[in-house]
């Protein structure tokens, strides 16, 4: 394996799922930025009793927006860590508002040849619902959460191949995935 295979795209889907499989067809570690991140957020000050308590007062959307920085600096760690790994983002590390940020983990991706973005669908509208099906969805007040991951830009900027999951088995998506990276899977 020459580089770092990144799966980036929206809560639910199927990142850590399609990442796993790639790993165990490859012969090559899986890394979850899900499982690591708190240990990189700790790096740099996360303050645990904040995040729940704007998360309890202000809703998710408020404590996502406090992960942000922390976000920026796990990318950073994760990548310059692992190597030759499958690695499955959260959500929330490939989107950005905040354009220095943004720019920071751009740098850190921009040299790999392999940032998949999955989505179910090209349509928005039908990937939302999708998601929102996947997720079981119950809003909390904040504006819903993928559906600013899928109108946000910070994906589309990252990624190199766009892989949509929609009616596909998960082999399938994996063999797709395959075929991009020249193991000749064609779906």
């Amino acid at each position: 394996m020459v580089s770092n295979i990144i799966l980036i795209g929206p809560i639910g889907a199927g990142k850590s799922t399609i990442g796993e499989l790639l790993a165990n067809h490859l012969g090559i570690p899986q890394c979850s930025m899900d499982e690591l991140r708190w240990g990189y957020y700790q790096e740099i000050g996360y303050d645990e009793k904040l995040a729940q308590q704007k998360r309890e007062t202000e809703g998710l959307y408020s404590v996502y927006q406090y992960w942000k920085p922390f976000e920026a600096h796990a990318v950073e760690r994760l990548v310059s860590e692992y190597k030759d790994c499958v690695i499955d983002f959260g959500a929330g590390p490939s989107v950005y508002e905040d354009t220095s940020l943004f720019q920071r983990v751009q740098k850190v991706l921009e040299p790999l040849p392999y940032v998949i973005l999955l989505l179910p669908s090209p349509d928005l509208h039908e990937s939302l619902q999708i998601l929102n099906d996947r997720n079981e969805y119950v809003t909390d007040g904040s504006p819903n959460i993928n559906e600013h991951f899928l109108r946000h830009p910070s994906n589309y900027l990252l990624a190199k191949f766009t892989v949509y999951t929609k009616d596909k088995a998960l082999q399938e998506t994996c063999n797709e995935i395959l075929d991009l990276l020249g193991y000749g899977y064609k779906t």
